[in-house]
């Protein structure tokens, strides 16, 4: 059988499980000791009344009030000197770099983690594309042998399609973190003038951030998402992929930072579901798509087939324009990939007359 990954050793496997386990912590446990900025007071009629004040990532000076000085108070402010609690990630990512697992370039890794700053996967925001393959990689204890260094980083929101245990009501300036980057990236035109559905370096066309979500009503057009004000461009079967969000790490010599990406099962058969969707310049794509659905299913196989099978499952009960792109997609997989006999594991439902059905 055609080896599609390289197991990683016990060791990285260990280091990239403490690296998420640190960046989960440092999620959960981030206090004033994260944020750039000073304590101020102020007294008024003879009352010592504290603020903070710091410096959001677009560069913007933020005031807020603390409180009335107490011992509340001067215990939250003695938390200013404590180690921040992101500080550990670095040393940490470098470790698991050193031992064989995946990171992102540095300029990449920027833009992520600007994003996240932001609030963008705490709004609910999904790491797809490359990157997120990548870090299915270290997720899954494997190092992809197909592993490209792509230049654009691709984004994704269910909107209002999926019920997403995730706060409802955090707002994201999503275009303000893309500015305050100072890399250049301008909003990509569409057709109607107005901003469409990404960023792109003048400089480095290659270099771009594409933001998708999930069609709604069959609207193809480009909208501005509400909650994360930035323009996303709707996608066939997006909603697909965004449901049952796993959360990953990515790191590299500088860090690391949590994000959201899809489970490994729906991004590899999304990745089916579009192939036939891909034409004309974008069929080049189409290649890349079977190579990664054939990684990770050949990964997932031996031990966790129950996963894609679920998935799977759940893909052929949506009806019969899901099943006959599956169909495409089963076909060309099994010519690139024959070894992976995938056509026998997932078979297609049939009726008594040999039609396609939707399972219940």
């Amino acid at each position: 059988m055609h080896s599609y990954f390289a197991e990683l050793s016990l060791t990285a496997q260990t280091a990239y499980a403490q690296l998420l386990d640190a960046a989960l912590s440092a999620e959960h446990l981030r206090s004033v000791a994260d944020l750039p900025g000073s304590f101020a007071s102020k007294t008024v009629k003879g009352h010592t009344y504290w603020y903070f004040q710091y410096t959001e990532p677009s560069g913007k000076l933020r005031q807020v009030f603390v409180g009335p000085d107490g011992p509340g108070v001067q215990k939250l402010m003695m938390r200013k000197d404590e180690a921040s609690a992101r500080q550990p990630l670095a040393p940490l990512g470098r470790s698991a770099m050193a031992l064989g697992c995946a990171s992102v370039l540095p300029r990449h890794f920027r833009v992520v983690r600007r994003l996240a700053d932001y609030g963008f996967f705490q709004a609910g925001g999904v790491l797809i594309g490359t990157h997120a393959f990548l870090a299915f990689g270290n997720m899954l204890g494997v190092r992809w042998e197909s592993a490209d260094r792509t230049q654009d980083i691709d984004f994704a929101h269910a909107g209002k399609s999926i019920a997403l245990i995730l706060p409802s009501n955090v707002e994201v300036q999503t275009g303000d973190a893309i500015q305050s980057l100072g890399m250049g990236f301008l909003p990509v035109a569409g057709l109607s003038s107005k901003a469409g559905a990404g960023y792109l370096n003048p400089r480095e066309p290659e270099f771009r951030l594409d933001f998708l979500t999930t069609r709604h009503r069959g609207r193809e057009e480009p909208l501005e998402h509400a909650q994360l004000h930035v323009t996303m461009q709707p996608l066939k079967f997006m909603e697909y992929s965004l449901e049952n969000v796993q959360q990953s790490v990515l790191f590299c010599a500088e860090g690391a930072v949590l994000v959201n990406v899809p489970h490994p099962a729906r991004y590899a058969l999304h990745k089916l579901l579009i192939f036939g969707e891909r034409t004309g310049t974008f069929s080049i794509k189409s290649s890349k798509d079977l190579t990664q659905a054939a990684d990770i299913l050949a990964c997932l196989k031996p031990h966790r087939a129950s996963e894609v099978e679920e998935a799977w499952c759940d893909l052929v009960s949506r009806g019969p324009g899901w099943i006959m792109r599956a169909r495409q997609g089963l076909k060309a997989l099994d010519a690139a990939h024959p070894d992976l006999e995938v056509q026998q594991w997932l078979r297609l439902p049939v009726t008594a007359r040999g039609g396609v059905r939707s399972r219940t």
